[in-house]
């Protein structure tokens, strides 16, 4: 039994969902991990007002929801996802797709809406992507993509993002 437990934490570490760090993201008003500044300046306790605790642990936390738990894993309306905290468009409903992953995926972000910065964390060294306007962590984008796009495949939490339907 213990093995099963050792084992099955092992390969939710290397899994996406592995990214239960709690080290927090830099708040807005502090830099970035690439010395970027942000333009949303919001105390622990403004955010924590302002976010369900999932959100919180997601965006400020650095934390991963649960594989499947999204209500947004499977929208598909037209629309913009934006962040959960600032309400930034990260990403567009045209370029969501299902990797199978248990998170909503996309083949590319908004241009200059995304940062990234590099998560060493459980030894292994991933792309982490966060808001480029409140620093909010949003998940990592890996190159197991499709390949007819880009490629990429930008998995993040649903906990991260709001629905925006188009007009």
């Amino acid at each position: 039994m213990r093995r099963i437990s050792i084992l099955l934490l092992c390969s939710i570490a290397l899994s996406c969902n592995g990214q239960q760090k709690v080290s927090p993201l830099p708040t807005a008003d502090k830099e970035s991990k690439n010395g970027e500044s942000f333009s949303v300046h919001k105390t622990d306790s403004t955010w924590r007002s302002e976010l369900s605790d999932m959100a919180y642990f997601v965006l400020r936390k650095s934390g991963t929801e649960p594989p499947n738990s999204s209500e947004l894993l499977h929208e598909k309306s037209k629309g913009n996802f934006v962040c959960a905290g600032c309400g930034t468009p990260l990403f567009e409903s045209e370029y969501k797709y299902d990797s199978g992953s248990g998170w909503p995926s996309f083949d590319r972000e908004t241009k200059g809406n995304v940062a990234y910065s590099v998560d060493t964390s459980f030894g292994m060294r991933r792309v982490e992507e966060h808001c480029a306007v409140c620093g909010g962590h949003l998940g990592h984008v890996f190159d197991d993509g499709p390949r007819k796009t880009t490629g990429k495949r930008h998995c993040i939490n649903g906990a991260a993002l709001k629905f925006v339907p188009a007009q």
